[in-house]
């Protein structure tokens, strides 16, 4: 049996070697005779098509040989989308950034905006997370801060764009997603007995979150983290807070259970 193993091994590395071989592509280049036009064309075909590394090294051409005019402005906000939908974030907001400050006054502005957006939407979903889907508040909330930012911006300077209503819908996703992240973040800190930082967090959530789904859960935790550290006017505070919005809820009882050690 161990005699045929290295024979495998170099016969599947030869077949991997073919493969590469057979599939590699070409030289991507426009012809020096081509317009701007003609590049730009060549560009847009191939992204239309979802062959974003074409698409990329057209629109890359077109900006090195024809630096100036409409078609260089398009390119790079075209190329900055290019980046994002062929996973390659980073560059997708360096390209972003850079639109926005060499060309301040294009028309599309708002579409960059918008883009720089989505594009921190989905910066910290991992390959592995597209196919299997995990509670989004557990995640790191660095991307999702930066889209609350970017979406923000865009409906306060640009009300009337097309993107608007979607951005809008955005941020109140957002701001549900990181005030529950800040929830889970007070729980942990409870289990763990820390109970000043649990209450600071659940502050943070009725200061910065208000009106979002996780209020009665940071009201419950900040009431309870006050009353075990001997706080009781905060923790009445809290729970008055609480009875007065949300009436009924479970939260109150458990908070008059809790105990003093």
């Amino acid at each position: 049996m161990k005699k045929f193993y290295l024979p495998l091994i170099l016969i599947l590395a030869t077949l991997s070697l073919s493969a590469c071989s057979f599939f590699e592509k070409e030289e991507i280049k426009a012809d020096e005779s081509w317009s701007v036009e003609r590049v730009y064309a060549e560009a847009k075909a191939a992204l239309d098509l979802g062959d974003y590394t074409t698409a990329i090294t057209y629109y890359e051409q077109l900006e090195a040989r024809f630096p100036f005019g409409e078609y260089a402005q398009q390119a790079l906000l075209e190329s900055a989308y290019a980046h994002y939908k062929n996973d390659d974030p980073e560059t997708a907001i360096a390209t972003l950034d850079r639109f926005m400050r060499v060309y301040p006054l294009n028309p599309n502005i708002d579409y960059a905006i918008y883009l720089r957006g989505l594009v921190n939407f989905h910066r910290d979903i991992g390959l592995i997370e597209k196919y299997i889907p995990r509670d989004e508040s557990q995640r790191d909330p660095g991307a999702a801060e930066d889209a609350l930012r970017d979406f923000t911006r865009l409906v306060k300077q640009y009300p009337t764009s097309r993107y608007a209503e979607d951005a809008t819908q955005r941020i109140v996703y957002l701001r549900n997603r990181l005030a529950q992240h800040e929830v889970n973040v007070a729980n942990y800190y409870m289990r763990r007995d820390a109970y000043l930082a649990a209450a600071n967090r659940a502050k943070y959530v009725i200061e910065n979150y208000s009106r979002t789904p996780a209020m009665p859960e940071a009201l419950v935790i900040m009431a309870k983290a006050y009353k075990v550290m001997g706080m009781n006017d905060l923790s009445e505070d809290a729970l008055k807070v609480l009875e007065l919005n949300y009436p009924g809820h479970t939260g109150v009882a458990e908070v008059r259970q809790t105990r003093i050690d």
